[in-house]
């Protein structure tokens, strides 16, 4: 996959999905085995960079909670400068590129300096999650829209998140374990039940994987209780509960 000095190579911008390496598309395997130089999220599972020829060129670039490897304008550069000097890049990241993976930033950065770049969709994390939990995110008895929100951001107490979660709607939340009791505080002042369930869904897809549940009041005693660690998914809905039967039920009412 590399190409001489002279002539510019290309940026992969390509999912890993939520871990599973048989969850990942052909496109990315392929890319990932054939690459001269992958650069990895934390997310990354140790599985997929497995995969990777024994010749490649792995670097971490992996972010945790204000703990940056390296600074996203410095990734940016690398994309640009190791694509300038010939080479297939894969940026490898957990999930999808453009669903809470700065995937739109690096590819525009590929673009400004007129580096081509390429998209490859990975299952995002939300999807993987759910999946692997059986929970699904739309029931036709109880969920019929779904928000995907991210809860470690920048001004997260001026957010309007009303109307997000409730009846008849699922709301995810990626990057929620730190800020767990303020958004369930968030969500009930915004007049959520405080009855409503959660599920939390750790390390999805791997044999590490738990899922834990819970009323939305409380969701901050959970995740301190059962040490819940990244990466952890919150959905909150009726579609979360246990009572697997009185969905069931629900459904069959709403088909008669």
């Amino acid at each position: 996959m590399e190409n001489s000095p002279a002539t510019t190579g290309t940026v992969y911008l390509v999912g890993a999905g939520p871990g599973d390496p048989d969850l990942l598309t052909l496109r990315a395997a392929r890319l990932i085995m054939q690459a001269g130089l992958i650069v990895h999220d934390g997310l990354v599972s140790e599985d997929i960079l497995a995969m990777a020829g024994p010749k490649a060129r792995l670097v971490s670039v992996a972010k945790r909670r204000s703990r940056h490897t390296m600074a996203q304008h410095a990734i940016n550069d690398l994309l640009v400068a190791e694509a300038r000097a010939g080479k297939q890049v894969v940026r490898l990241k957990g999930g999808d590129p453009f669903v809470f993976g700065r995937g739109g930033e690096e590819a525009e950065a590929c673009h400004a300096a007129g580096v081509p770049v390429e998209v490859v969709p990975g299952i995002t994390s939300a999807l993987g999650a759910a999946a692997a939990a059986q929970i699904p995110l739309t029931h036709r008895a109880s969920a019929s829209v779904v928000s995907f929100v991210a809860g470690q951001c920048k001004g997260l107490t001026e957010q309007d998140w009303s109307g997000l979660a409730g009846k008849g709607r699922t709301l995810v939340i990626y990057m929620g374990l730190a800020s767990a009791p303020l958004i369930a505080e968030k969500l009930i002042a915004d007049g959520l039940s405080p009855a409503m369930p959660v599920a939390v869904i750790e390390n999805a897809t791997s044999k590490a994987m738990r899922l834990l549940r819970a009323p939305i009041a409380q969701l901050g005693e959970l995740v301190n209780r059962e040490r819940v660690k990244s990466p952890a998914l919150i959905i909150v809905g009726e579609v979360a509960s246990d009572a697997e039967d009185e969905l069931h039920a629900l459904a069959m009412e709403y088909a008669q």
